[in-house]
């Protein structure tokens, strides 16, 4: 049970990381607002991305937060990725920006296993 728990937070923190505390860190830099622009996203659609990311992070790490949602946040970030990188597919053709958000949807999928696990020992 130990080894799951160090693999549960390794790969949550590394998601809470990438996104709740880079987004916020990044997200008002012109660079960010370009790569929204870039995509073909208004510039609200970035802001209201990186409150969505918060609130999923927080879903995420944070231990009495229900069940239920915490599915939402994990399924959120997963859809999150996915378009990430269709959009980054379809504006810059097929590279590595394309591959990125499926490595990271990795990670949240290793996440979701363990969180799973887990819950299965609390029975």
């Amino acid at each position: 049970m130990k080894k799951d728990k160090i693999i549960f937070w390794t790969a949550t923190i590394i998601i809470a990381l990438l996104e709740g505390v880079l987004p916020v860190l990044t997200s008002q830099t012109e660079l960010a607002k370009e790569g929204i622009r870039h995509l073909g996203y208004p510039e609200y659609f970035g802001t209201a991305l990186v409150v969505f990311k918060i609130l999923g992070v927080l879903a995420l790490i944070i231990p009495q937060v229900p069940k239920r949602v915490k599915e939402w946040a994990y399924a959120g970030f997963g859809f999150n990725f996915i378009f990430a990188a269709i959009s980054h597919g379809v504006v810059d053709g097929v590279n590595v920006q394309t591959f990125f958000p499926l490595v990271i949807f990795g990670i949240l999928a290793i996440s979701y296993i363990y969180h799973h696990k887990l819950n299965s020992y609390k029975i």
